[in-house]
């Protein structure tokens, strides 16, 4: 009877050691495939990509739905900003490195008011030298002195990711409502 629990206490202790070294290998081999796996630039950008093209593409869907609402004859430049110009000045056309005076009004999409010449001040900026963004400025070299325009700023052309840390929402998508009265 002894000989046959010996038999049985050596084949319990080999099935575990088999059992052990077979977990071992099998450990040391998947530690190869454990390895952080390395991505191209291409496997890298398509996602961002992807994110990229969706946000657009619901940023441009809000911006259409508050031209529709308020039935708004918008034109769009090729970067996206869109504008209407609902009274014609008679002066000068405003030119890169002018000096642009505006009376403005600025909301976010919501209708959130954010900055205004009457609380502000009036904005003052040299046309081309980046003090403002950059859907403004483009905006800008739209109009004469006189003119009453809307602008709207995807936010790639506004403060974009960040916003101005102040009191621009990051990625705001952004409503001017100006008039270009002098140019210096």
């Amino acid at each position: 009877m002894r000989v046959y629990q010996y038999i049985n206490r050596f084949l319990i202790v080999s099935i575990f050691l088999i059992f052990l070294l077979a977990f071992n290998l099998n450990s040391c081999k998947n530690k190869g495939e454990n390895k952080k796996k390395t991505y191209t630039k291409k496997e890298l950008k398509e996602p961002l990509i992807k994110v990229n093209k969706h946000v657009l593409r619901t940023e441009d869907q809000h911006i259409q739905d508050l031209i529709d609402r308020y039935k708004w004859p918008v034109k769009e430049t090729g970067s996206g900003l869109r504008y209407f110009i609902y009274k014609d000045g008679t002066g000068k056309k405003a030119e890169k490195n002018n000096i642009a005076r505006l009376n403005y009004t600025l909301k976010t999409i919501t209708g959130d008011l954010i900055y205004n010449s009457k609380d502000d001040g009036i904005l003052e900026f040299q046309i081309g030298k980046g003090q403002v963004p950059g859907g403004l400025e483009e905006g800008i070299l739209l109009l004469r002195v006189g003119d009453k325009a809307k602008f709207i700023i995807p936010s790639h052309l506004g403060y974009g990711l960040l916003g101005d840390n102040n009191r621009i929402p990051p990625k705001a998508t952004l409503v001017y409502d100006l008039e270009l009265f002098q140019l210096k």
